[in-house]
């Protein structure tokens, strides 16, 4: 299952990308023999001027045709890293081909993109710079992955 992170804002060099490149790539390394992977970024422009309408229309763009969507926002579902793991693993086994997790801008996502959202998905009550949720988001994939084959990355 191919993982796409469709988000809205070009990620410069620096302390979040590093750790982004690092997981992304522990994961792609990880998740190669579960069916996981490769996963692709995609970084649509931020449109301050045309908001959260303009940045919904190239997301949209930017997810692959067919592909089960899970947005990240705050109004979303509370997981265990366990529970992620496990529902990761059974969109995989459903035989979706394409996985893409959408993150909004600065104002968040649009209504309209939320309404056809698969699955939303929250990392706590609190709200988080978006491109720190990349960095989460990369981070939580990886952990999936080390789950799903059994890896002692994740300890309980």
């Amino acid at each position: 299952m191919r993982v796409h992170l469709c988000v809205v804002g070009r990620l410069r060099s620096g302390p979040e990308r590093d750790l982004i490149d690092d997981y992304l790539k522990r994961f792609d390394r990880t998740g190669r023999a579960l069916g996981l992977g490769p996963v692709t970024v995609t970084e649509v422009e931020d449109r301050k001027g045309g908001g959260m309408a303009a940045e919904a229309a190239l997301l949209r763009k930017a997810i692959p045709s067919g592909a089960r969507l899970c947005i990240l926002d705050e109004r979303g579902k509370l997981m265990s890293s366990p529970d992620f793991a496990q529902r990761l693993g059974e969109i995989r086994d459903g035989g979706t081909g394409d996985l893409a997790f959408v993150i909004g801008g600065a104002d968040g996502l649009d209504p309209s993109l939320r309404a056809e959202a698969d699955m939303a998905l929250s990392f706590g009550h609190m709200v988080w710079p978006h491109m720190l949720v990349r960095v989460m988001l990369s981070e939580q994939l990886y952990r999936a992955a080390s789950i799903l084959a059994g890896s002692p990355y994740h300890r309980v």
